[in-house]
């Protein structure tokens, strides 16, 4: 198992990456996506275990994202029968990964309670927004950072754990390891990626839509919903897509077993 380290200018070419990927099959990547919106809100619905059993199926759906994109690039037929393709022989290694990262996650929330009481804790927790508004005024500054802080090599362990699981059959352990390293080494590529997945998923539909609203004052709500869905299901298929691309890249598709 090798990781290529990579110059910056990477992590732009895998948002280009994702749009050519998008570009070679928008339908049915967009379908997979809302597919996946669909199960993930499902299952958080649902009473008590909800919340553990999204966080479990996150990673296998993310795995039959990638393999949509891996897909489309090879032009072979994506079909909804993709998005669970990772769990007839990976389910438990990912689903253990999920409850994990479910766990990482609530002890980081667990820790800030020490710098504000519990209020970031709660308000994360709150079910409804009466609940949330009684934190209105709770200063967040000092526990959202430490959060932060704990949660980015929880996150850079489990951004490529679920494909290395899946596609390279390793242990949970080496998955994750493996994945810490990668991103460690590639930490400029991954900057300018973030960066530029905040342009292209956040200013870009911002102006956009600025723009329509001050042609058209009086659209208000309706262009909201013309035009933020339509975005959405553009946006969030490439995302998807560039995440393949970036493990593409990192680790090469040569390795993939």
């Amino acid at each position: 198992m090798r990781a290529q380290t990579l110059p910056a200018a990477a992590g732009w070419n895998w948002i280009l990456g994702g749009i050519a990927l998008y570009r070679r099959s928008p339908a049915a990547l967009a379908m997979l996506v809302v597919l996946y919106w669909f199960i993930v809100l499902f299952l958080n619905v649902l009473p008590l275990l909800g919340p553990l059993l999204a966080s479990m199926a996150i990673p296998a759906l993310s795995v039959g994202l990638m393999q949509a994109a891996r897909h489309a690039e090879r032009g072979v037929t994506i079909t909804p029968a993709v998005l669970f393709s990772a769990l007839r022989e990976s389910g438990r290694s990912l689903f253990a990964l999920g409850a994990l990262y479910l766990c990482a996650t609530l002890g980081a929330l667990a820790v800030s309670a020490l710098f504000d009481g519990g209020n970031l804790f709660q308000f994360m927790l709150a079910d409804s927004k009466a609940e949330r508004a009684a934190f209105e005024d709770a200063d967040f500054t000092v526990s959202a950072a430490v959060v932060m802080l704990l949660l980015t090599p929880v996150v850079m362990a489990w951004w490529f754990a679920p494909v290395l699981l899946a596609w390279h059959r390793l242990s949970l352990a080496k998955a994750l390891f493996f994945s810490l390293i990668a991103c460690a080494m590639n930490w400029r590529p991954f900057l300018v990626y973030g960066l530029g997945l905040f342009v292209v998923a956040g200013i870009v539909p911002a102006v956009v839509l600025g723009l329509l609203l001050a042609l058209i004052p009086a659209g208000g709500n309706f262009l909201v919903g013309l035009v933020v869905m339509p975005l959405a299901l553009i946006v969030a298929p490439v995302v998807f897509a560039s995440f393949y691309a970036g493990y593409r890249d990192i680790f090469g598709i040569s390795e993939i077993v």
